[in-house]
């Protein structure tokens, strides 16, 4: 198991050959999952579960991020909302 960060812990949800992994920052995947978004749910569900929380980093297929999502801890950086 990845160490725990000051913060929280970050899991990254990558493609993976038989589906989407779940891979904590700094070691190899701990899960696979059939979808990206069973891999999504999977993840946040476990950062619920972890004191401190932490963030939940989205891949596209090529490697790319595609989002991010805070879990169960304040946003060190709230996204800016300049229409409200």
């Amino acid at each position: 198991m990845a160490k725990s960060r000051p913060g929280g812990q970050r899991l990254h949800v990558t493609k993976h050959p038989d589906g989407w992994g779940v891979k904590p920052e700094g070691s190899p995947v701990a899960s696979v999952y059939p979808t990206q978004s069973a891999a999504e749910a999977a993840a946040k569900a476990r950062l619920q579960e972890t004191p401190g929380g932490g963030q939940v980093i989205l891949h596209r297929p090529d490697g790319k991020i595609r989002d991010a999502d805070t879990i169960n801890r304040p946003d060190p950086s709230p996204p800016r909302d300049g229409k409200h």
